[in-house]
């Protein structure tokens, strides 16, 4: 922004420096005239430089609210493709017990059956007709021992059977509902996917209006100096943080840290951006929503939206190393947690006015930057 004020300020006096020229070549004109003309002029660029910031400070505000929004959009996603998960794995247990009580119910009925033809067999007079029949005690006595076996097996196995039924009717119970639970699933997940899409397409909108008022305005080159000026005020704000748990540095990794993800590289470390400003990262190309992950072992010191940069998330690794990862569509980290090298962390996207997906990602050795490629695995 100071560039822009000195910039439209120099265009108002050379304006107003012209008018002088004009007035004076005309006698006629009084001095209060070229006064009034000068202020007018001073005015008027003053007015155009206030504008020209309310207009940019409206476009940064509706791409961190876009950024926001699908953030929260792709949230909700996940948790409901989670929650869908849950449902089908609970969906394929019941199944599965289903199965396994419908074979067992079918297998007791048979054991009961079995059990009724051998009692049917033992002799076809009733239990009465036994206690009357005194002719044989001996016959009576091991029938009457025959009978209460079968009698308890019958207990016991009809015992079982009914729990099997009860059973069974709970899990058919919970079946249905979990059916009916992941139709809604389904459909509520739709619904979430079409709001990310939207999402999705007034971020990109926004970052093009963005775009398109800073070439107006010619202000590229000023917007990234204050970006990368804002990035490292806070890099050095993280440094007093770091290695608060006991952390071994990058140093013996170097050449073999993992990628925090796969794609190619869109720009390398020390080469020009747009605007002329050097680059302290590198910027790798994603698929939106993929995953970005942990490059080593280390602790989330920083996980927020950064201007220039959209969602950054910071990792410390000890030893004065630092690892970010910018342009995120969203985090799924918070500060303060312990991740491990591979590790989920973040979500692949174009947050903070980046055009196309993808992750800026940088290395610092005790907040100075370093190329990346000179510590990643060679591919």
């Amino acid at each position: 922004m100071p560039m822009l004020r000195s910039t439209l300020t120099l265009v108002g006096l050379c304006c107003a420096c012209l008018v002088l020229t004009s007035v004076s070549a005309d006698p006629r004109v009084s001095s209060e005239q070229e006064l009034a003309e000068l202020q007018k002029t001073i005015r008027q660029t003053e007015q155009q430089v206030q504008q020209q910031r309310q207009a940019l400070q409206r476009a940064e505000q509706q791409l961190q609210r876009a950024d926001r929004t699908l953030a929260e959009a792709s949230q909700q996603v996940r948790h409901q493709q989670q929650a869908l998960s849950e449902t089908e794995r609970r969906l394929t247990e019941l199944q599965d017990e289903q199965q396994q009580l419908e074979q067992r119910f079918a297998e007791q009925q048979q054991q009961l059956a079995a059990q009724l033809r051998s009692a049917y067999q033992l002799g076809q007079h009733d239990y009465t007709q036994l206690l009357l029949n005194q002719q044989d005690a001996g016959r009576l006595e091991r029938v009457l021992t025959y009978y209460h076996y079968f009698n308890r097996a019958r207990v016991a196995q009809l015992q079982s059977i009914r729990e099997t039924a009860e059973r069974l009717s709970a899990v058919q119970l919970e079946l249905t509902d979990r059916q009916q639970q992941l139709q809604q699933q389904l459909a509520s997940l739709e619904q979430r996917q079409q709001e990310l899409q939207q999402a999705r397409s007034t971020q990109q909108s926004t970052v093009q209006d963005l775009q398109r008022l800073l070439e107006e305005q010619g202000q590229q080159l000023a917007y990234l100096r204050e970006n990368e000026s804002s990035l490292q005020a806070t890099i050095d704000a993280l440094k007093a943080k770091a290695r608060q748990v006991e952390l071994s540095g990058l140093t013996p990794l170097k050449g073999q840290l993992q990628w925090p993800l796969q794609g190619r590289l869109l720009q390398r470390f020390n080469e020009l951006r747009q605007g002329g400003l050097r680059s302290r990262g590198i910027l790798i190309e994603g698929t939106e929503g993929g995953p970005v992950n942990a490059i080593a072992n280390g602790q989330v010191i920083y996980a927020d939206w950064l201007k220039g940069y959209g969602w950054v998330l910071v990792l410390d690794h000890g030893e004065g190393f630092m690892s970010l990862y910018g342009h995120n569509q969203n985090l799924l980290k918070e500060p303060g947690e312990q991740v491990m090298a591979g590790e989920q962390i973040a979500l692949v996207g174009r947050s903070g006015g980046q055009a196309n997906p993808g992750v800026y990602f940088e290395i610092r050795d005790k907040g100075e930057a370093v190329n990346p490629l000179s510590w990643l695995q060679s591919r």
